[in-house]
């Protein structure tokens, strides 16, 4: 989804009335959000939180370089912008494309930059702001595609979005910061990796339902999920064309009786339910991914493993159980499409932020395209961080002067807010300096 310059970020729901005076408020907001450079709202984030500290030699040994907290932040933007070392000599003054090439080389991996993001998220739980937002409980995961180069091994191109590329796959939470970030193969079923970014997260947001759309969901990853206390509720498409099982085949069923096709072999989950309650274990434990334990009884126990078609059985108890809810409940339809939009509304936000590349992760080594991917969620991150600290400033002096600010209007703002950010830096016109004569001959 294309951005504009100028057009704040948010989606929600379209049939929900909007609260009396949002349009005025949300129009003064806009108009008290300061105008800042995006370079100097990394300085700013930089200021209050200090996060290039988890930032240095890997030798572990203090840096000795000139101005660090200058040159992490430089790093920062270079590379969560897709500017890449040249273009950011280009546009920064007394910068060389080497030295910047040398901080990313020497001084950051995607440790460090997890660290950040971990410290940046916890700061940013302590707003009172977000908790107006979402409670914190739910999380949406969805990918975007980012283009890379044809000519290299790891390029695969993408049936459904069309072109050379990787997936960004994001975890969001309902309060619109990124808790998790990934970087997968095209042609690898996202729903093998949606269980990660929860198990991973290490932060104070400790999400407890996910969401997601279509390639979010199996019912081997219902199966999963439900062991390991993690209620799935994904927006799934043509969901009609789906199995509905039952209990039994007595099972007597009014009305709907239609909409089931087939039954559930309880044998069979309940022969194989300890070894899939030590895999559960295992994985809660942080001994294996779940995306590993999924792809391989994927891939290799279709038909032959048991513990696969065990955890496909009980995944068909919870997803029957769940599309019953989804059907009959139209508030937890509005639920799960408001969470989705979130994400949604989360890739276009990072698309933009990624101005300095045409959305081509340039880099040939994986390590380093997973790596950009973690830049580019750490500068988005803070970039909502700074949006929340300011809307937070300006939405208070608007209650001070006595505006009708209310919880309903707030909860339907968002800090994808992009109006009021200067991507581009700042031009100095200088009629003063007269540039050389034309030269129309050329002399060979």
């Amino acid at each position: 989804m294309a951005i504009k310059d100028g057009e704040p970020i948010i989606h929600r729901l379209e049939k929900q009335a909007e609260p009396e005076n949002f349009g005025l408020i949300n129009r003064l907001l806009s108009e008290r959000l300061p105008e800042r450079n995006l370079l100097d709202m990394l300085a700013d984030t930089e200021h209050w939180l200090n996060w290039t500290r988890r930032l240095g030699p890997l030798s572990g040994f203090e840096a000795r370089i000139d101005s660090p907290c200058e040159r992490y932040v430089t790093n920062t933007f270079c590379y969560g912008c897709y500017l890449g070392p040249s273009q950011t000599a280009r546009a920064m003054k007394d910068i060389d494309r080497r030295h910047v090439a040398y901080i990313n080389q020497y001084h950051v991996t995607e440790q460090n930059l997890l660290d950040v993001n971990l410290e940046l998220i916890n700061a940013y739980n302590r707003f009172r702001l977000p908790k107006l937002w979402g409670s914190g409980k739910s999380a949406s995961a969805d990918g975007t595609k980012w283009d890379v180069y044809e000519q290299n091994l790891l390029s695969e191109y993408h049936i459904r979005y069309g072109g050379w590329g990787g997936i960004g796959y994001y975890h969001v939470s309902d309060t619109y910061i990124a808790l998790f970030s990934s970087f997968i193969a095209c042609g690898v079923w996202e729903a093998v990796h949606i269980l990660d970014g929860l198990l991973e997260n290490r932060s104070e947001i400790r999400p407890d339902t996910l969401h997601a759309d279509t390639q979010g969901q199996s019912e081997s990853v219902f199966g999963l999920a439900y062991l390991l206390a993690i209620q799935l509720m994904p927006r799934i498409r043509n969901w009609k064309d789906l199995t509905l099982y039952l209990p039994h085949k007595a099972f007597a069923v009014e009305h709907i009786g239609e909409l089931f096709s087939d039954t559930i072999d309880w044998q069979l989950i309940e022969t194989h339910l300890p070894d899939m309650l030590r895999v559960a274990l295992s994985i809660s434990q942080g001994k294996i991914r779940s995306s590993t334990i999924l792809r391989r009884l994927d891939t290799y126990g279709r038909k032959k493993n048991k513990v696969y078609l065990a955890f496909r059985e009980l995944g068909r108890v919870v997803r029957t159980v769940f599309l019953l809810n989804f059907v009959s409940d139209p508030e937890l339809r509005r639920t799960i499409t408001a969470a989705t939009n979130t994400s949604e509304a989360w890739n276009a936000f990072i698309q933009w932020v990624a101005f300095g590349g045409d959305g081509i992760i340039r880099e040939n080594s994986r390590d380093e395209q997973r790596k950009i991917i973690r830049y580019n969620h750490l500068v988005a991150n803070l970039l909502v961080f700074h949006n929340a600290v300011s809307m937070t400033r300006a939405l208070q002096e608007l209650i001070d002067e006595g505006h009708p600010v209310t919880e309903e209007i707030i909860a339907r703002l968002a800090p994808y807010r992009t109006d009021h950010i200067n991507r581009f830096g700042s031009y100095e016109l200088k009629f003063d300096q007269v540039p050389e004569p034309i030269a129309e001959d050329l002399q060979l």
